[in-house]
């Protein structure tokens, strides 16, 4: 199986769309063990190759990937940073530690961040956010200034922490 990975992940390099889209469903289907392999995919200096990973680790959601998703949600690319979101969601809130620990270490730094965990918080859950997570989804919108993301992701994570 690990050959088979490898092979599928080299496919995903590849200028025929319809290779890499095959590729994808294939290393999808497999689950778990295709995770990792696809985790690095998410630094490739090539935008489809990072795209279909993402796409791919979407479909999956598999909590394993939430550290990586979240660094993806950074990505020089707006549709890479989208599927990132869109794979913290499908992983649900497994991965909101990993996203408030990037709010509360850089969040104030990083636009891209906060409008990724923006997406993130509006749909996980269906909009519908304990108590814990209002702040952080009220400082990551526009209205609050850049500092207040920082101490609402640390009081929330350190709840989270504790539960």
């Amino acid at each position: 199986m690990v050959s088979r990975i490898k092979s599928l992940i080299a496919e995903l390099t590849c200028d025929d769309v319809i290779r890499c889209q095959n590729a994808r469903r294939a290393l999808v289907a497999m689950g778990h063990p295709a995770v990792g392999p696809l985790i690095k995919g998410l630094s490739n200096e090539k935008h489809w190759v990072r795209w279909e990973a993402a796409k791919a680790l979407s479909q999956i959601g598999d909590a394993a990937a939430a550290r990586a998703l979240t660094k993806a949600l950074e990505d020089e690319e707006f549709d890479v940073r989208w599927l990132a979101a869109e794979g913290l969601i499908a992983i649900g809130r497994k991965g909101l530690p990993y996203l408030l620990a990037a709010l509360a270490d850089h969040g104030d730094k990083s636009l891209w961040l906060r409008q990724g965990a923006h997406h993130v918080l509006h749909d996980i859950d269906r909009g519908k956010l304990d108590e814990t997570l209002r702040p952080v989804m009220a400082a990551v919108g526009d209205a609050a200034p850049a500092h207040e993301v920082l101490q609402a992701a640390k009081k929330a994570l350190d709840v989270i922490r504790k539960r």
